[in-house]
C-alpha cells in the first residue's frame, strides 16, 4: 500500500518546518512548498519584519527541508493573493470596513489555490503550521478544534475553510504547545528553531494601511468630517482608511476629554466621534456565514461563544438567524469595538461552529 503524499506550506518559520517533520515521522510522503504570494521584496527588509512569504522565507524553508530530507519547491501565487487578498483589503477599507486580510488569504490562497495545485500533482493532503486541530465529528462533518496552546490558537483565522478543504488538510502542531515545538526544532538543529513568529499583515510591514491603499488604487481619498452621535460637525479628519472603530490615537481633536470612533459613514465621508461607552454593544449583524462543527442553525437559535477579533477572549452570546445567511449576535454582556468588515467566530465548546462578516 503507497504511502500517503502531503504538500506541507513552509514559510521558512519554525512551526510549519516541525509541522513537515512531523508527518515525515508519521509515516507520510512530505513535499515541502512555499507559496510566493507577495512581490518583489529586499530580503533585509523581510528578514527583519519577519515576512512569511518574502526571500529570506524561501531561503530559510529550503535549508529546512534539505535538512529534513524532503523534495522543496516554489509555487508562484503573486496573482491569486492581488485578487483575493490585496484588491478585498484595499476595496473593504475603501467602504469604511476593517478587514482581515490573513483570514482571506487562508480560505482562498493557502487552502483553496494550494489544495488545487496539490491534487493536481497527486497529493491527498495540504499541510500547515497553524495552531489549531482537525476533528471528524461523530455526524460525519469536520471541525476546527481549538490549538493546546491557547494563546497561540488560530482557529479564529481558519473559520471559513470549508468541508472539502478540511477534509484534506492535516495540522500536526496543533496539539502541541509552542515551547514544545521550538524545543523539537532545537533537538533536530533546525536553522530556524528560535526564529521570530511572523507579523500579521506581510504585505504592509510598516503598518501604514492608508498610505498603502492610496498608492495601490492610485486615489487619495479626501478628507471629511467628524461628527458627533447628533451630526454636529467637530473637525475634520484625513480620510476614512486613517480610522477604524474603538480607535483613539490620532484623532487630533481637542474635546477635553479621551473620544473614540463609533462608526465610519463611508456614503457621506464622516467618522462618527463619541465617549468609550459609544463604542459599546449588546448586538451585531453577520453576513457571507460559513459553518462548521455545525451545518446551520435551521430556525433554531444557539448559544455560543463569540470571538469579534483575532485577541478577543470571546464573549457568550446568542444567535439566530434573521434572513437569507444572515444572522443576529445578541450578547450577553456588551462587547466592545465591533467592526464592520472584521470576522465573527463562533465556539461551542472547543470547536468552531461556524463565523462570518460583521456588518453592524
Amino acid at each position: 500500500m503507497s504511502r500517503k503524499v502531503v504538500v506541507v506550506g513552509m514559510s521558512g518559520g519554525v512551526d510549519s518546518s516541525v509541522a513537515a517533520w512531523l508527518l515525515k515521522e508519521q509515516g507520510y510522503d512530505v513535499i515541502g512548498v512555499t507559496m510566493q504570494i507577495w512581490q518583489d521584496e529586499d530580503a533585509e527588509v523581510q528578514e527583519a519584519e519577519g515576512g512569511c512569504c518574502g526571500l529570506s522565507a524561501v531561503d530559510d524553508a529550503r535549508r529546512v527541508a534539505m535538512d529534513l530530507g524532503i523534495p522543496y519547491y516554489v509555487m508562484n501565487f503573486k496573482e491569486e493573493f492581488r485578487k483575493n487578498v490585496m484588491d478585498y483589503f484595499a476595496g473593504e477599507y475603501v467602504e469604511g470596513r476593517t478587514p482581515n486580510p490573513c483570514i482571506a488569504c487562508n480560505r482562498h490562497v493557502k487552502w483553496e489555490s494550494l489544495l488545487r495545485r496539490s491534487m493536481a500533482i497527486g497529493a491527498d493532503y495540504i499541510a500547515t503550521g497553524h495552531y489549531a486541530q482537525i476533528d471528524r465529528l461523530p455526524g460525519g462533518r469536520y471541525s476546527l478544534k481549538t490549538s493546546v496552546t491557547a494563546a497561540k490558537d488560530q482557529t479564529y483565522a481558519l473559520y471559513n475553510l470549508t468541508q472539502e478543504q478540511l477534509s484534506h488538510t492535516l495540522m500536526p502542531v496543533g496539539s502541541y504547545h509552542k515551547e514544545e515545538i521550538r524545543d523539537m526544532a532545537e533537538r533536530l538543529g533546525l536553522p530556524v528553531a528560535h526564529k521570530p513568529d511572523s507579523q500579521e499583515i506581510c504585505f504592509i510591514p510598516d503598518h501604514d494601511y492608508a498610505s498603502f491603499i492610496e498608492e495601490y488604487t492610485g486615489r487619495e481619498l479626501p478628507p471629511g468630517n467628524f461628527v458627533d452621535l447628533d451630526g454636529n460637525v467637530l473637525g475634520r479628519h484625513r480620510g476614512i482608511t486613517h480610522y477604524t472603530v474603538g480607535q483613539r490615537k490620532g484623532l487630533n481633536l481637542s474635546m477635553g476629554r479621551p473620544v473614540f470612533v463609533v462608526e465610519i459613514r463611508p456614503e457621506t465621508n464622516e467618522v462618527v466621534i463619541g465617549d468609550n461607552q459609544d463604542v459599546f454593544t449588546n448586538v451585531l449583524r453577520c453576513d457571507k456565514l460559513n459553518w462548521m462543527a455545525v451545518d446551520g442553525l435551521h430556525g433554531k437559535s444557539m448559544d455560543v461563544l463569540a470571538k469579534i477579533r483575532y485577541s478577543h477572549k470571546g464573549s457568550p452570546c446568542t444567535i439566530r438567524e434573521i434572513g437569507n445567511d444572515m444572522v443576529e449576535c445578541r450578547f450577553h454582556e456588551p462587547v466592545r469595538a465591533v467592526t464592520p468588515g472584521q470576522a465573527v467566530v463562533f465556539y461551542d465548546g472547543d470547536y468552531v461552529a461556524g463565523g462570518g462578516t460583521i456588518i453592524r
